[in-house]
């Protein structure tokens, strides 16, 4: 049964954003994301589901795997319904197994970066006053210096071959820790291993709670232009809405229970959470995982055991594959469909992957507080260097300075109003006021222009964000760690164009003073201790003062324009 069944393309009686689900995007009459989820695991129960480093899960393994996880919560914590509970994995097979088995128990998932520093943990952690912890290993390190300051109560680890066979976990384990090194020591006395969990929680039963469709499911984190990540608040009904508007797109090119979809993008991000954790699931697709992308020699060597059908991906992705000999020697014959998102795609990325692949990518947009697919381009019909038409029952509007609506081929921002779009920010409710319209838009603050065909294109962005390789940089986070630096009086950051990454962050410094120079590489690691890798700034600029506004704002825009100058 849905929220709502009545048309919603008139701007008379909206719901609250988040809670209605048209029948349009709801064929099935999912009331929640373990609907989905049992739905699949019954029909496609013996396809494999996903895989990692050498071991595969079929569905009927994952749900099992996951009844055993969601049994542990309820039988052996004092978790309850709508506690949050965070997930700290990089692409291993235990996400999905937590993520379900979360959600089975009725908790309220909030997905973590594994790159995030304590600084960033903490802040996280304590804005969803988070009650449980799922983190992986090799980043446990980092949990323990805050631990201490979060309601976090319990706390399960996991390393990257937990589920493989006993000798075989005990190999890649060991290595990994002993060899590589690549597990910091650390000291959490409560922790519990998930095999252990996954053990205590076999043979209980389980009490699948019944979530509605406007309950929130995911708490997905997202930075502003102040530099304060704020959780937004993705319900069922966002999540399965959504689902069905990217697959109604991708229908005439997926083939239930046949599909194999490469997943380099990690499931904590929203983009690939939905492709992978939903749209390709609920199809019976096999997604397998790629733990660290960056490692191109072994990401290729393990796309060599694959005929796969899909590739989800971006520009630094692309480029950087293409760019590798053993690559180029693939066989692509199997592969149909090549997703872009998170990033602008470039000519240049989309022409290589072409030419070297055969396969056109197909780029779309969106973003986390739309769950986050807006529009997309329609297969066969794809044209680069726009994001497409929107998708099924998606409203947008260009607006101009002061609130009009711009008639087509007018370029203004871009506004949004539908089914995926968030129920608001986590306990920021002037915050949400501020990116929504009078009449229920959602503000992108992203510049578009629509033509006269429907097609979208992103023309600029309004925001000062900066995209990392996909991942939002917001200038004043960096500001506030550089300036934070002894040696520095004020900075600027901005977003500069870089061949692999899309953009970098480049970052302006006036010196105090008693100063008369500075050592970059000891900025950049300062920054390192306090910012994840890809916001510590890759360039470094000493300037004697900064353009400023009368009041004394920093000109970002004034900087970026002298960058493009050069």
């Amino acid at each position: 049964m849905n929220v709502d069944t009545s048309p919603h393309n008139g701007l008379d009686a909206r719901p609250e954003p988040g809670s209605y689900l048209p029948d349009s995007l709801n064929p099935r009459s999912y009331r929640s994301l373990t609907d989905i989820f049992a739905v699949a695991t019954d029909r496609f129960a013996d396809l494999p589901a996903f895989t990692s480093v050498g071991r595969t899960l079929t569905y009927r393994e994952l749900n099992e795997k996951s009844n055993q996880f969601a049994a542990y919560l309820q039988h052996e914590t004092d978790l309850v319904p709508g506690d949050r509970i965070a997930i700290q994995l990089p692409n291993v097979i235990q996400y999905p197994v937590v993520l379900f088995g979360a959600m089975k128990a009725g908790l309220i998932v909030v997905n973590t970066n594994p790159l995030y520093t304590p600084k960033e943990l903490e802040h996280q952690f304590n804005d969803a006053n988070v009650k449980a912890l799922v983190v992986f290993a090799n980043m446990a390190s980092n949990v323990e210096k805050i631990i201490a300051k979060t309601s976090i109560k319990h706390v399960i680890v996991t390393e990257i071959a937990d589920f493989h066979a006993p000798v075989k976990r005990l190999l890649i384990n060991s290595v990994v820790k002993y060899v590589k090194k690549m597990v910091p020591a650390y000291n959490l006395p409560s922790a519990v291993s998930l095999n252990s969990v996954l053990a205590k929680g076999a043979g209980k039963k389980v009490s699948v709670h019944e979530a509605t469709p406007e309950s929130i499911a995911v708490l997905q984190y997202t930075g502003g232009t102040t530099g304060v990540a704020k959780g937004a608040m993705l319900t069922h009904a966002n999540l399965i809405a959504n689902m069905n508007q990217l697959s109604s797109r991708l229908r005439s090119i997926i083939d239930a229970g046949s599909e194999t979809y490469i997943a380099p993008l990690p499931l904590y991000h929203i983009y690939a959470f939905l492709i992978h954790g939903l749209t390709l699931l609920e199809q019976g697709g096999h997604s397998v995982l790629i733990p660290n992308p960056r490692d191109l020699p072994g990401f290729v060597k393990e796309l060599k055991n694959w005929d796969f059908t899909g590739f989800v991906g971006l520009n630094t992705l692309f480029v950087g594959l293409c760019n590798n000999p053993e690559f180029r020697e693939l066989d692509f014959s199997h592969l149909k469909l090549t997703c872009s998102g998170g990033m602008p795609l470039t000519h240049f990325a989309a022409d290589e992957w072409k030419k070297v692949t055969g396969c056109q990518v197909v780029e779309g947009y969106g973003l986390t507080e739309t769950s986050p697919v807006v529009a997309f381009n329609p297969i066969g019909k794809e044209q680069i260097g726009t994001i497409g038409v929107p998708v099924d029952e998606t409203e947008i509007k260009i607006q101009g300075r002061d609130g009009q609506t711009l008639p087509q081929g007018e370029s203004g921002m871009l506004c949004v109003r539908g089914p995926q779009v968030m129920k608001g920010y986590w306990k920021q409710e002037s915050a949400t006021r501020d990116v929504m319209t009078e009449d229920g838009f959602l503000i992108t603050g992203d510049i578009a222009v629509q033509h006269e065909d429907g097609y979208l294109q992103i023309v600029d962005r309004s925001k000062d964000m900066i995209i990392v390789s996909g991942f939002n940089v917001y200038p004043t986070e960096v500001e506030d760690c550089v300036s934070s630096h002894p040696d520095v009086l004020e900075s600027a950051a901005i977003g500069v164009p870089d061949d692999k990454a899309g953009e970098a962050v480049k970052v302006f410094v006036v010196l105090k003073g008693d100063v008369e120079t500075l050592d970059v590489q000891t900025l950049r690691a300062y920054c390192k201790e306090n910012l994840a890798a890809y916001k510590v700034p890759k360039y470094v600029e000493v300037r004697t003062d900064l353009p400023k506004t009368n009041v004394g704002k920093v000109l970002r825009r004034a900087l970026r324009e002298e960058e493009k100058a050069k």
